[in-house]
């Protein structure tokens, strides 16, 4: 019988094949008490599997295929320091001592409070990393339990589609041996690390469907649409003739966008746009590379601070910045400091806050932490001598904030000097448009600062006052409503009129369908996953821009989302 499951697609596309099933569902664990006798063989067992997972990655990381994404290293060697914090190493033992309990549900229960903290962090791509924790956990809970699991193996005559409950860095590895055609996931986000990877292998894939593992059958004949984050079960013939029509369109016009690579961005009339591509890893500067990118507009680099026992010194963050930078030349590297809630854990930095989201966070942490600022900016600015480095400073909400962050970068500056260390002496400086405070009085800042960058998803979270991350209101969250289109226009404006160069590093600079609307509004430069990039560009070639600029000068008059739509609809006609 013919069905459909909607999640979100995470990576467009098409692609028809029959299912294959990847057992991956949470272990039940075990509750028994123990006699303190037994406290020690206990502990031991834990250590044991702990090094078994350890070893099993090690491998993996030795033996990742030369065709896999970049991310997967990073992600394998994430999934390394999880398991080597004491939070799971060390703490768990002193549960089965005090408790005289089991190392399973020791383990288990000290994930879940880790897990729970991460839950309480704002920022999307931060928080999602609670699944690296539950694949690290279910790792060794299924060595101590002795339920490995192996990814299926795709028939030799017919490459199948990946049905699973969620999808580990491990399990991508295997993924390339065995050329599966896409992936679905019941879990996952936009900025789950399964998102990431889908993006990088560039195949259509779905996730968040919740239910596809326990619904879908092995062999069933599946159609994923990456696109619109639909999966077709058992598709009906007629279906399955109008899909396998789609498919050949879209891989010709993948065919047609590698051809793009070495085209210069410029709109129909010869207007030319930057394309700029963001990064979480430094080994990411190769994708962006591949496709061209014009420069490296954000490089989140919290990245590097994440689930480990001490925050990296000034040494391994130079040398994490140096190479992107090296790796670019002349192209822009735009490195933003760390953008880190008040909920995260760093060793004992953490703050407690009642709200993360209008807490200590961002700048606001920095500040409250100059030592740790006063490191990571010493590590950019030493960076910028091997490359077109820029610093970026995320949250500004006060002129305040900005005054007191351009003068820890004299400092910074100063104690270069002082050691006769050499960095590009007029590093630029730019400010990110996130707080719609910052948006109403951006002259203010913009004199201070020598380019902007709007952060468009905390920018329509905090202007509509939704939390985009609460399934009960994200059905709010949208860059077309008219203060949102309003007040992104008001801020490209300004922008221009002061001379200073903006750009948009949100999701919505990735996003085909808007490409041409901001273009309307007088952007030109613009920053997303290395994925999006042709597609993008491709928009960019084919747009008229005097008639897009005219048709988004009639939209920011309106004040009807309906009409809105059917406008930007013509608009990509």
């Amino acid at each position: 019988m013919s069905f459909t499951l909607h999640g979100i697609g995470v990576s467009s596309g098409i692609a028809i094949g029959r299912a294959h099933l990847l057992s991956h569902a949470e272990l039940e664990v075990a509750h028994y008490t123990i006699t303190p006798a037994a406290v020690a063989a206990e502990q031991a067992r834990l250590d044991d599997a702990i090094r078994t997972a350890s070893e099993e990655l090690t491998i993996l990381a030795d033996n990742i295929p030369a065709n896999s994404p970049p991310e997967v290293e990073g992600f394998l060697n994430l999934h390394r320091m999880i398991l080597s914090d004491v939070t799971l190493s060390q703490v768990p033992k002193e549960v089965i001592a005090t408790q005289l309990c089991n190392a399973e549900w020791a383990l288990s229960q000290q994930a879940e409070q880790l897990i729970e903290q991460f839950e309480r962090i704002e920022d999307d791509y931060l928080r999602e990393r609670k699944t690296d924790v539950v694949q690290v956990v279910e790792r060794v809970l299924k060595i101590m339990t002795g339920q490995a699991h192996a990814m299926p193996q795709a028939r030799d005559d017919e490459a199948g589609i990946l049905v699973a409950h969620d999808l580990s860095p491990a399990d991508v590895i295997v993924f390339k041996k065995h050329h599966y055609l896409s992936f679905v996931t019941d879990v996952g986000g936009i900025t789950s690390h399964t998102a990431i990877l889908a993006h990088s292998l560039n195949i259509p894939s779905i996730v968040a469907l919740h239910h596809a593992r326990q619904l879908i059958r092995e062999n069933e004949l599946l159609i994923v649409d990456g696109t619109n984050g639909v999966v077709i079960v058992d598709p009906d013939p007629g279906v399955l003739r109008e899909y396998e029509l789609r498919r050949e369109e879209w891989e010709l016009e993948r065919q047609k966008l590698s051809r793009l690579k070495t085209t210069r961005a410029a709109t129909y009339d010869g207007t030319r746009v930057e394309l700029h591509a963001n990064i979480e890893l430094p080994d990411d500067v190769f994708q962006a590379k591949d496709n061209h990118a014009a420069g490296i507009g954000l490089f989140r680099s919290e990245f590097l601070f994440l689930n480990r026992d001490e925050l990296p010194d000034e040494e391994e963050q130079f040398e994490a910045y140096r190479k992107v930078a090296a790796e670019m030349g002349d192209r822009p590297v735009t490195v933003r400091t760390l953008d880190i809630g008040a909920d995260k854990t760093l060793n004992d930095t953490a703050r407690v806050s009642p709200n993360p989201a209008l807490g200590l966070r961002a700048i606001r942490f920095c500040l409250a932490e100059p030592q740790i600022f006063h490191t990571q900016l010493r590590a950019i600015l030493r960076a910028s001598h091997y490359g077109a480095v820029r610093i970026l400073i995320p949250m500004l909400s006060t002129v305040y904030e900005l005054n007191q962050t351009l003068h820890l970068i004299d400092e910074a500056r100063k104690s270069l000097d002082a050691q006769g260390i050499p960095y590009d002496k007029s590093v630029p400086i730019g400010g990110m448009v996130e707080v719609p405070a910052t948006a109403l009085s951006l002259p203010a800042f913009a004199r201070k600062l020598d380019f902007l960058s709007i952060g468009t998803n905390d920018l329509i979270q905090y202007t509509l006052a939704i939390d985009r991350t609460d399934d009960e209101v994200a059905y709010l969250y949208d860059p077309l409503h008219p203060a949102i289109l309003n007040l992104v226009g008001s801020i490209i404006r300004t922008a221009n009129k002061l001379g200073k160069p903006v750009a948009v590093c949100g999701e919505m600079a990735g996003d085909v369908k808007l490409t041409r609307l901001l273009l309307g509004m007088g952007l030109r430069q613009f920053s997303m996953h290395p994925a999006h990039l042709l597609e993008v560009k491709q928009q960019v070639l084919k747009t008229d821009l005097d008639e897009v600029t005219q048709l988004v000068g009639r939209m920011l008059k309106a004040d009807d989302p309906d009409r809105i739509n059917a406008m930007l609809t013509r608009m990509n006609a």
